[in-house]
């Protein structure tokens, strides 16, 4: 065997083409040589953005002695993670049954018939060949010993992979005790300086905030609004957020969101243009519109590609003055720099993005963070907060064109199906809080690129898009996220066509992933073959899981189309789930989902002629607990059907399945 990434498309796997590890891709005719030489199989995950991956390469992967370990005695098999979300699923479940952890990069030794015995993320060199050499040695004289654990091993993940099934009777309903209780327990997290948890790393989370914020709004809790608003606040002072070239990193490694994991990955940024969009909705807090307009500027200079696809991520790597690949080495400043470039604003411009010890890294290197209101700061230096706006202008400018004279961090050129349709929402979420039409066109142009390039003809979603290739089958992940697309674009152009890709695509998940045993939709269409258990992702995470996407997308496809048999599987999965909830921050969607059985949901339909700049109105405004419809001629759809009067705008407010009589206008 040789190394035969280089036949790959996976940025990932090209930046290992040249390791003198002999890596496989991960597929079928690897997995039979594997059994059929009788080898034990390294399975190696991790993606292009991702630090400690390409420390681990460095250190291990690129040395000839580690290679010569692992050729000798095993398949050796690299994976990138968002390419097979669902192998690194169930190998992640392996390393956190067997260490109580889990990252990246994953690294997970196996029997050749692919269960797991041993793994763990990052591993030191000498760590790393003496636990592959004692693996090799134990395989070769006591096999039964490791069988009969990767036995055990495999029994623990069917078992954890199983959903909790409540077998109660009882018709479900909405509980705000429910709700209230789980709140109770998640605020004593809270870190009330900074924002966020209460521990580092610290992970944005941005659909935490998103519940958070419409549980608070909807109950007139002013603690948790204010918490939000402290978070998002937190957020945008920087580190974390690029104030100079717009859009977030992964995650910050400490507690006040100031040195990030210097990645910036597509599927958070879309999430919090969302986020900041309907707390600009909420507050008209300026800042919030700032972001969310320096966050799309990063998205279409960086991530976009002539089609209108979106692409995964920059690297947290990128060349060095020394040119040696650096961590955050794009990003960082030293106060020399910085005094050069800003010259005599220099002291207001230290002020303002902390040039001391509170903006301070490591190696003589700053990474800029505002901690103060710039009220404040224009206060205390006898300036007008406007005049202090366009000096701050002014120096980003400077930086960013500086910035741009250094090696970029690495490109993923993937286009994931399902974090381009995060983008979209989060592309139509900005446009209904700004009516900026850029924000729409980038959405339509990109949902357009899906429809055309990544639907098959035979019904199907692909996964990915790279260079004019398709690759694998969409998981459920991409009809859920893609579904949830089509319905935020038909809210504001009430083109019924989306509406209809909406059930179509719901339709086929229906066929093609509903287990009926459990109620829930499995991961992988029943069309493919089970990697050691059915994978359910019911457990939000940095994104929603995509069973509660589903759920969300149900009630209202129920509603537009008078559906009882969607409404009736969302409801199903909710009654499993809800009451099962011991920490909310991991189940926030499905309590998004639950909401929308309260007794404060609405429906909200516009029609008329004019409906689209009627409805631009309202989508200005905060009104989460309000599903909107709208047509601007006769509609077919169910819930519209009948509602439209030619030469006449209505707004229909209806709640539990029965509409108000038609009003001229809408009042809250």
């Amino acid at each position: 065997m040789t190394n035969i990434l280089a036949q790959e498309t996976s940025p990932y796997l090209l930046q290992h083409a040249s390791n003198p590890v002999h890596w496989q891709p991960w597929n079928d005719k690897t997995l039979r040589e594997a059994e059929k030489q009788n080898k034990l199989l390294i399975v190696s995950i991790g993606y292009s953005a991702c630090h400690w991956c390409h420390v681990m390469e460095h250190e291990s992967f690129e040395n000839t002695d580690v290679a010569h370990v692992m050729n000798a005695h095993f398949i050796n098999i690299k994976i990138d993670r968002e390419e097979r979300p669902d192998v690194d699923a169930t190998y992640m479940k392996a390393v956190q049954i067997m260490t109580g952890s889990g990252g990246w990069p994953l690294n997970v030794v196996c029997l050749p018939d692919g269960r797991p015995v041993w793994g763990g993320t990052y591993f030191r060199k000498n760590d790393w060949t003496n636990t592959l050499e004692q693996l090799q040695e134990m395989f070769q004289k006591q096999p039964e010993k490791i069988i009969e654990y990767a036995e055990k091993l495999h029994n623990g993940i069917k078992n954890i992979s199983l959903v909790a099934v409540n077998k109660s009777d009882n018709d479900f309903t909405y509980n705000s005790e429910i709700v209230e209780n789980l709140i109770a327990k998640w605020t004593k997290s809270f870190d009330l300086d900074f924002g966020g948890m209460s521990r580092s790393p610290k992970f944005m989370m941005p659909n935490n905030y998103m519940f958070l914020m419409n549980y608070g709004h909807q109950t007139n809790n002013l603690k948790l609004l204010n918490f939000v608003d402290l978070t998002l606040t937190k957020m945008a002072y920087g580190g974390l957020f690029d104030t100079i070239g717009g859009g977030f990193s992964r995650y910050s490694v400490d507690d006040k969101w100031h040195v990030p994991h210097f990645e910036k990955m597509l599927y958070d940024n879309a999430q919090l243009l969302s986020l900041y969009s309907n707390a600009f909705k909420r507050t008209q807090n300026p800042l919030y519109k700032t972001v969310v307009g320096k966050t799309v500027g990063f998205i279409e200079n960086n991530l976009t590609n002539e089609d209108g696809g979106f692409f995964c991520a920059l690297d947290a790597d990128s060349l060095n003055s020394q040119s040696e690949l650096e961590e955050g080495a794009f990003y960082v400043w030293t106060k020399p720099e910085l005094q050069q470039l800003i010259g005599d604003d220099f002291d207001l411009f230290a002020t303002l993005f902390n040039i001391n010890d509170f903006g301070y890294w490591e190696h003589g290197n700053f990474v800029l963070i505002q901690n103060q209101r710039l009220e404040i700061i224009a206060k205390n230096n006898n300036i007008t907060v406007d005049a202090l706006i366009l000096m701050k202008q002014k120096w980003e400018t400077i930086l960013f064109l500086e910035r741009e004279k250094r090696p970029r961090p690495r490109l993923d050129n993937k286009c994931l199906c399902s974090w381009n349709a995060l983008m979209i929402v989060g592309l139509v979420d900005a446009y209904k809080a700004f009516s900026n039409q850029n924000y729409l066109d980038m959405a339509l142009k990109n949902a357009n690129f899906i429809v055309g390039k990544m639907w098959s003809p035979g019904g199907f979603l692909y996964h990915i898009y790279t260079n004019d290739k398709l690759a694998i089958d969409g998981f459920l992940e991409d009809y859920a996220h893609f579904i949830s697309a089509c319905i935020s674009l038909f809210q504001v152009t009430f083109d019924a066509v989306w509406l209809q890709y909406a059930k179509q695509l719901t339709d086929f998940c229906l066929e093609n992933f509903l287990d009926n045993a459990s109620g829930f939709f499995a991961f992988n269409s029943n069309n493919t073959e089970t990697l050691l258990a059915t994978h359910f992702e019911t457990e939000d995470n940095v994104i929603p899981a995509s069973n509660s996407v589903l759920a969300n997308n149900l009630l209202y496809l129920s509603t537009a189309f008078e559906n009882p048999h969607y409404e009736k599987i969302a409801i199903n999965m909710l009654q499993h789930i809800v009451p099962n909830i011991d920490y909310p921050s991991a189940f926030s969607n499905w309590l998004l989902a639950f909401m929308n059985m309260s007794e404060t949901q609405k429906e909200l339909a516009i029609v008329g002629y004019d409906a689209i700049a009627k409805s631009k109105n309202i989508n200005q405004k905060y009104l989460p607990n309000y599903h909107v419809f709208g047509n601007i001629e006769s509609s077919e759809i169910p819930f519209l059907k009948n509602k439209f009067i030619d030469g006449k705008s209505l707004f229909y407010v209806c709640e539990n399945k029965t509409c108000g009589l038609p009003m001229d206008t809408f009042v809250d």
